[in-house]
Formats: C-alpha cells, structure tokens, sequence
C-alpha cells in the first residue's frame, strides 16, 4: 500500500480578539495534513500550535516533513499504533505536529472501513456532554454582550476567562447577562494559591461549577494548596500536559483537562482518559482555537467525557473545514452522516 502526505498552513481570523490572562489573538494559524491512499482516499489533520507550550506554525512545518515521511514509510493507514510510534521516535516535543498527522491517519482508516471513527473506537453517542462556549476577558460591558449573545445563540454552558482586577464584576456581569447558564471559570495560571482560595468562596455563591487552572503550573503544591481549600472543583489544564502528569495531578484536583494538541494524538489522548479514570479524576477535553479539521477529532471522543470545551471552531470567523454540527453546544455524533472524524472542506463531500 503506498500512502501520500502534504500540508498546508491556513491563518483564520478570529470572530473577536480572544483575550486570556497571557494576551490577546486576533487569528489562528493552524497546519493542514492531508494523506492519500493509493484510490485517491484523504484523511484530513489539523495543528493547532501554542507557543504557550514551545510550537509555533513554523515548528509544525518544519517537523512535518520528517513525520509524514515515517507515516509514508509505514505506508498502512491502519496500522495506527506503529504510525504514532514511528513519529514518536522522530521527535520527543512537537506534539501538535504530531497531533495533525494522528488525525489524519485516523480519519483515512475509519473513511476506508466506510464508519465514523467514533465507531472504529465502538463508543456510545448517546450520552454526551454539551460544549461549553467561551467567553474571553474583555471590558465589562463587552463580556456582558458577549454571554448575553451566547445564550441566546442557545449555548448552556459558558466558559469565562479571569486572571484580572475585574473578577468579580466580570463573573457578577455574566451572572446579570446569562443567569441560567451552568457557569465554568478559567484564570490561566493567573492567581496566587491564596487569592485562589478566597475567590473560590465567592465564585460558589455565583453557582460557578468549577475552577480551571487557577495557578501556576509551576507550583503544583500551590494547586495541592488550593485544591485542598477550595470551596469549588479544581480543573488541572496548564499542570496536565503529558500521561505522566496524570500521576502527579490525582491529589491536587478533580478534573484532569487534556487537549489534542498536548497529547501529541489520538491514541496518547485516549491512553490519557483511561488513566485519569485510573487515578479517580474526571475528565475535560479542551482545544487550542482550531480548524474543524481537528475539533472534528476531537468530538469524536466526546462519549468518554464529563465535559467539553470544543468550541475552538466557533470563535472563528471563517473555516476552511465543516465538521461535527453542534447546535445549542450538543455535539451531534448521533446524526454523523459522514465517515472518519465528519471534517471535510467547505462546500465539498
């Protein structure tokens, strides 16, 4: 069997800037991966790159040539596990790199065995965690109009970014704007262990659901601190990298948060589900802002989950890909009609 790669680099204006504690995006650039069959099949991948985490674009496109070469080398789209070995033994980091080339080899095997790659995996669409919809820090009016449209749209669950002197106001103008969401809040690292503590007894009175990576990830006793005080669950996102941070993780919060594009691919992302059930965490899937060439992937495990935050796709204000439809934030497996991860180009088949 002879297999074909390329990629492409895409850069997506943002529907609005998308502010976080660390900075400000105004556009996402991802890394397209395309590999063909000798029938002319493709399977479609997405890199989302975070210089947060040591990859940029550039990166991605220099280790691509390398990495498709050991898929090409392989040549069988369903050897997955030799695939992602091989790519492993190419290079130790560039894990969206590498996340690109997994989820389109696994896009090809499920195309060529004609089934959604949900169903390659025999999982149940039918119990599903609804997306939630995020909403970046802003001036305080903008987050009100911001969460106001978002329920609107239908969303019922939001995400809001903190890590500012406004906290309180921006949770008390979500609050005003959206009263019956299910609320989740993300400081990216920004707070101190004890300013964490204290803000959790407030956020609790606001029915916030739970807090994501309130600290460092360079202090992990200062997570112990805080998840061992906090009036509200603690998510692990910028502390849960790799498999190996799930061990060191399982008694400092409840919610390990993994991401595609920290994984390094599918197979390592399912490994990473399995042990933090094995540690007694539940689990979050997040996103990088992608292209449906990826989020499409990742929806795909949603039956394994306890809540999403897959809307990386819906902050864009043009993509490239279609991919799983999420109405009101239900992800829509059930009615996938297409096989592989459900991507495919805009107005294409």
């Amino acid at each position: 069997m002879t297999l074909e790669a390329e990629f492409e680099r895409v850069s997506m204006p943002l529907s609005d800037p998308f502010t976080i504690s660390r900075g400000t995006q105004t556009d996402a650039e991802n890394v397209i991966v395309r590999v063909t069959d000798e029938g002319g099949m493709t399977g479609v991948g997405g890199a989302a790159p975070s210089a947060h985490y040591g990859e940029t674009a550039a990166t991605v496109e220099a280790i691509l040539p390398d990495l498709l070469a050991a898929v090409e080398s392989v040549g069988d789209p369903h050897a997955l596990h030799e695939i992602e070995s091989r790519m492993a033994g190419v290079v130790n980091g560039n894990p969206a790199a590498r996340c690109a080339v997994s989820i389109a080899v696994h896009d090809l095997a499920a195309k060529r065995l004609g089934v959604p790659l949900y169903r390659l995996w025999g999982l149940d669409p039918s119990r599903m965690p609804a997306t939630s919809f995020t909403v970046g820090l802003d001036t305080t009016e903008r987050v009100r109009e911001k969460a106001a449209d978002a329920a609107d749209a239908g969303y019922p669950v939001l995400k809001l970014k903190l890590g500012t002197d406004r906290d309180r106001d921006l949770v008390d103008a979500v609050r005003e704007a959206a009263p019956d969401v299910r609320l989740r809040v993300d400081a990216n690292e920004a707070w101190t262990p004890r300013e964490a503590v204290e803000k959790t007894a407030w956020l609790a009175d606001r029915d916030v659901e739970f807090v994501e990576q309130p600290v460092s990830a360079d202090d992990p006793e200062g997570l112990r601190f805080v998840y061992e005080r906090s009036a509200l669950p603690i998510a692990a996102d910028e502390s849960c990298v790799s498999l190996a941070d799930i061990p060191a993780i399982a008694d400092r919060c409840d919610i390990a948060n993994l991401k595609l594009m920290k994984t390094g691919g599918l197979l390592e992302a399912r490994r990473l589900i399995a042990a933090a059930r094995a540690h007694g965490l539940e689990v979050m899937l997040g996103c990088m802002i992608e292209s449906n060439a990826s989020i499409a992937a990742a929806a795909q495990l949603a039956p394994l989950l306890d809540y999403a935050d897959l809307d990386g796709s819906l902050l864009l204000a043009d993509d490239p890909y279609d991919g799983v439809e999420m109405p009101d934030g239900e992800i829509r497996l059930v009615d996938q009609d297409r096989a592989g991860t459900g991507a495919r180009p805009v107005g294409g088949n």
